[in-house]
């Protein structure tokens, strides 16, 4: 029952939701289904089915309905999980780091044609008014695959981790920081690319904590709304938003806390 109440509050929240553009849905982890003004459909960082804060419900890939592109930032299985699965389902591209791809590529996880690369500081337009562009990311990458002669993992290079700038077709421009440490040239990125909203990792260990994403805000990125994400799905990732809330103290970015499965319009 829990689970139609919660499916049904959804459906009626996309309605009221439309009149706004673009929506933003959070899946845990940096997990997001993005869809655009005139109804693209852009999924980043799907780690959906094994996701420990996915709620039940949309635990089930057809649950994401027609999806137009897939966006992942570093080849980690928590981001890259689903992606290709998403992929064959929809018959659409993987845009992720260009070694990453050919790594996939190499493997025949997919055909090439649903691999095509791009690289740090390389600009895709992929619909009408959509533009998305790679930026830096400090983090590490790694591809890990089942051997199935050995039934061994083996990693392969999974080229440089990235973020995203994704400007949408009202102008509307939203930074997926993808897996990253604080950096001083996020200042860069704001400079160049002014991001509306920005979506940081705050969980620490592997990524900033929320002392390092609340200076990243305030003093580099200086975006009008903030979501954090990236935390508190294992025991090393303890950052949450109430620290980093508390971090930024007196902050002209307005702090956006969704919870794993909820919509949001801007």
């Amino acid at each position: 029952m829990k689970a139609i109440l919660f499916l049904v509050a959804c459906f009626f929240s996309q309605i009221a939701f439309s009149q706004s553009g673009v929506q933003l849905q959070w899946y845990g982890q940096s997990a997001f289904k993005l869809t655009t003004v005139n109804g693209k459909v852009i999924v980043i960082d799907p780690w959906i089915l094994k996701n420990p804060v996915t709620p039940p419900e949309l635990k089930d890939l057809d649950k994401l309905g027609k999806v137009d592109l897939v966006l992942i930032s570093h080849a980690h299985w928590d981001h890259l999980a689903d992606a290709p699965e998403i992929a064959k389902r929809n018959n659409v591209p993987i845009w992720g780091p260009g070694d990453l791809n050919q790594t996939m590529m190499d493997l025949n996880v997919l055909p090439a044609e649903l691999l095509p690369r791009f690289n740090k500081g390389g600009t895709i337009k992929p619909f009408p008014g959509v533009k998305i562009t790679a930026v830096h990311a400090e983090h590490s990458s790694t591809y890990v695959s089942i051997d199935p002669s050995t039934n061994k993992e083996i990693t392969y290079p999974g080229g440089e981790p990235i973020g995203f700038i994704i400007e949408l077709e009202n102008g509307f421009k939203i930074y997926h920081a993808g897996d990253t440490d604080l950096f001083g040239d996020m200042a860069l990125i704001q400079s160049r690319y002014h991001p509306d909203l920005a979506l940081l990792p705050i969980g620490g260990h592997f990524t900033m904590d929320p002392e390092s994403a609340a200076n990243a805000v305030n003093n580099f990125i200086k975006p009008k709304f903030v979501i954090p994400m990236h935390y508190q799905t294992n025991r090393f990732n303890i950052g949450s938003p109430d620290d980093f809330i508390k971090s930024l103290g007196k902050t002209k970015s307005q702090v956006i806390v969704m919870k794993p499965g909820e919509i949001k319009a801007f």
